[in-house]
């Protein structure tokens, strides 16, 4: 009895080759009725036009350096005031000491005093405007004056810079405009797992999305933005910009897309390339996340003679799977070793089996 449910089981193992280890993505059937699309050149061409024609998203009015808005004071800020030829209202030895010390803070209602005119609203005045205003002013009690307005101390308005930067922090809003790019710069740079493609700009509760390379390599200054007080700017990191390559590799990993951009190629060169004794290169799958969750699968070919060149322009997206699938002699190894201790185990136990059978029949007689 035993040796015939050995046989039995050796059948249907090797008539299922759906239980040989190793997916086979030739066979998948999922939730959803999903096509594998082969990679070919009008493929790429389609998606390459899909991704070029993506409409850009909402984006804040365009501040252009061109065009800045002018500085407006505010609470906190220290002005240096010189009213040429009176320097009696000059503070002492004004030029030797700190720009702290050296001039007038805007106080909390917004206000400084100056001798002769008391208390002066500035606070949301340009330096223009705030030198007209002292000077009309001044001329009730001087003839003529001459005012010169500067700012000693920038410290009433900042953005801030987080994420992936050298230096996170405040950077201080002056006269001179502060945009995306010198924000950047002031706060030390990008780092290495900085996502440059997904900034974040939050402004009045409100998130705008920047794509530094676009700033970068294309030259797309409307997105270089000014920035305001209280803007803070986000430099994500690449833990969403991963990839995975799976199968028969040589080294199976995930692997980063540092600038949002690398081909099928150049993923199954970064693992050590695909497994020559064990691979199925005739089988190569990428595994997209598409519309509604409906998953996409493309195929690669890589027997066919351009097939290297399709890889290279095949552009892989964040969270992609790169599956190499096992070659047939493989899986067929691989069940054959699987199969093999389970063999090897009722054969024993028909062995067993009939020992003790012999034994009672030796026994009656």
């Amino acid at each position: 009895m035993t040796k015939h449910l050995l046989f039995a089981f050796i059948i249907v193992a090797l008539s299922g080759c759906a239980i040989s280890p190793g997916m086979n993505m030739s066979t998948y059937r999922g939730a959803h009725d999903v096509t594998i699309v082969p990679i070919t050149a009008e493929l790429i061409a389609k998606l390459q036009m899909k991704s070029g024609g993506q409409p850009i998203k909402e984006r804040l009015p365009v501040e252009t350096q061109h065009d800045p808005k002018p500085y407006r004071l505010g609470i906190g800020d220290i002005l240096s005031i010189t009213v040429w030829d009176h320097p009696e209202l000059t503070i002492p030895a004004g030029e030797y000491r700190a720009a702290e010390t050296a001039g007038h803070q805007i106080a909390k209602n917004g206000t400084i005093f100056y001798p002769y005119i008391g208390r002066v609203k500035v606070a949301g005045k340009t330096l223009i405007q705030t030198r007209w205003l002292l000077a009309r002013l001044l001329a009730k009690h001087i003839t003529k004056p001459q005012v010169d307005v500067k700012v000693a101390a920038y410290l009433s308005q900042k953005a801030f810079v987080v994420g992936e930067v050298a230096n996170p922090g405040p950077q201080p809003i002056t006269n001179i405009p502060l945009t995306v790019v010198d924000a950047i710069k002031q706060a030390g740079g990008t780092t290495s797992k900085s996502d440059l493609r997904h900034l974040i700009l939050t402004r009045n509760g409100k998130n705008y999305p920047i794509n530094l390379l676009d700033i970068y390599e294309k030259g797309d200054m409307a997105q270089n933005m000014q920035l305001q007080d209280g803007d803070v700017l986000n430099v994500p990191d690449l833990q969403s910009q991963k990839i995975f390559v799976l199968g028969e590799v040589t080294r199976p990993s995930s692997l980063y897309l540092r600038k949002g951009r690398m081909s099928l190629s150049e993923a199954l060169s970064e693992v050590g390339g695909i497994k020559p004794e064990t691979s199925n290169p005739a089988r190569i799958y990428v595994i997209r996340n598409g519309s509604k969750g409906k998953p996409e699968i493309y195929h690669l070919n890589a027997k066919s003679p351009d097939a290297l060149i399709l890889g290279d322009q095949f552009k892989l997206s964040s969270r992609d799977v790169v599956y190499v699938e096992t070659a047939g002699v493989e899986r067929w190894n691989r069940l054959i070793q699987r199969l093999v201790p389970t063999t090897n185990l009722l054969l024993n136990a028909a062995e067993t089996d009939y020992t003790l059978g012999s034994d009672k029949i030796q026994l009656k007689y």
